[in-house]
């Protein structure tokens, strides 16, 4: 063989050899800080429906009124998330992420010293916005990072949100409850870490956009559907959209409102009751973690259905069972429930691909939206006819899981990308 022949098939094996993110492994040090900084993020975040029973007690509130704090910090997020994620898309900015825990650090600083409805409601807001800014880019780090374990890479960064939700009850048995509002000014020292993490994940962020290979990924994944795959994909989306709303809908009444039924039907103490939802969402933080990787091996859609299908005898059980078993169901619940939270997001990215922020931000901002807008109706029902005739009704919500047959399989996605041209 040839010298000018050996060179002409190493020119070529070089040609074809993998560069920039097709080459990159699972990069785990950036997958743990944003991880981290997620669990910062929601931990704090979380501690605004968990501190509920003491505002209630403290400023005398409505639970219409409770409703509206959880609305504010919640819309805020699912209003703005997906403006973040589509903005990012066009220009990606790694700043956003530091600065959007910086508005977290704002709101816990004037939570702290809130000492009125209003101001409350000014501080949650803040908290919002921070939560928004940080979710979209989070994920996209999560994406960047996550080479060819997509669905384990979400779950490392949903697990610690999760995991930040699951600490909100004890953070509040521990710090609220002792000495009250003023103890969010503990949260502010959460949030500076925060910073600090973010700014090292935003350099890395912009190394890697500098080398233009990600741009150039998500330019080619963007090309647009023909309008019959267009229209396949807007009926998915659609029926994704209400898994997510009647799964954010259960959790937003769980850790919104759970902890005043327990008060009323077993007559625990705000903190005994803060177990309970830590249970829930502890149990859930495991899910989280173990639903990524079993969705990569069984299938995300799978998950998916598992997940509601799962759920729902033991949530039409919940309402009527005893102290022991109430722990034992929400566990399970929980966990169950919860396993497919990164796994809708990842869906969503392969209906969608190439524009990762824009659906990260539809999915895990319309999760909080949801959510808010259930705490809000859910609020005047309780006003209305009372804590244990919502939770009765609300068990029913997992049944709409079976609406997740409709959803094409991860195969069809798969042919739908090649189709079209835009397979990542």
């Amino acid at each position: 063989m040839s010298t000018q022949t050996t060179l002409a098939k190493d020119a070529a094996a070089h040609s074809k050899a993998p560069t920039g993110l097709d080459a990159q492994g699972t990069v785990y040090r950036i997958l743990i800080a944003i991880s981290l900084v997620h669990l910062f993020n929601d931990s704090i975040q979380s501690v605004i429906p968990a501190i509920f029973p003491i505002l209630k007690d403290s400023m005398h509130l409505t639970y219409t009124q409770i409703g509206w704090i959880a609305f504010a910090i919640n819309f805020t997020a699912s209003i703005m998330q997906p403006v973040v994620g589509w903005f990012a898309d066009k220009k990606p900015t790694p700043a956003i992420l530091p600065v959007g825990m910086g508005f977290t650090f704002t709101g816990m600083l004037l939570l702290a010293f809130a000492d009125s409805y209003v101001m409350v409601l000014i501080s949650v807001i803040f908290v919002g916005l921070g939560s928004a800014a940080f979710h979209p880019e989070g994920s996209r780090v999560s994406h960047m990072a996550a080479g060819p374990r997509r669905g384990l890479a979400q779950s490392i960064f949903q697990v610690g949100g999760n995991a930040g939700q699951s600490l909100a009850p004890l953070l509040t048995r521990w710090i609220f409850i002792p000495f009250g509002l003023f103890g969010a000014i503990g949260f502010t020292g959460i949030a500076a870490m925060g910073i600090a993490v973010q700014l090292y994940v935003a350099r890395w962020y912009g190394k890697m956009l500098q080398s233009g290979t990600y741009l150039r990924k998500q330019a080619a994944a963007r090309r647009a559907p023909n309008p019959a795959l267009r229209k396949k994909i807007a009926a998915a989306i659609t029926i994704l959209i209400l898994l997510v709303f009647v799964r954010s809908w259960y959790v937003s009444l769980i850790g919104s409102f759970y902890a005043f039924n327990l008060k009323e039907a077993f007559a625990l103490s705000t903190e005994d009751a803060q177990i309970y939802i830590f249970l829930f969402l502890a149990a859930g933080a495991l899910g989280t973690f173990f639903g990524g990787p079993l969705a990569d091996r069984f299938g995300k859609r799978n998950m998916i259905f598992l997940s509601m299908a799962g759920a729902a005898p033991l949530a039409l059980l919940l309402p009527y069972a005893n102290l022991f078993w109430t722990g034992v169901l929400l566990t399970i619940i929980g966990f169950i429930m919860l396993s497919s939270f990164s796994v809708t997001v990842v869906y969503a990215q392969m209906l969608i691909p190439g524009k990762i922020g824009t659906v990260s931000g539809l999915i895990t901002g319309l999760a909080f939206g949801m959510g808010g807008i259930g705490a809000l109706v859910l609020g005047n029902w309780i006003d209305a006819i009372g804590v244990s005739p919502v939770m009765q009704l609300c068990s029913f919500l997992p049944l709409i899981g079976i609406f997740t047959f409709l959803l094409p399989s991860d195969k069809l996605l798969h042919r739908w990308a090649q189709e079209n041209g835009s397979e990542e």
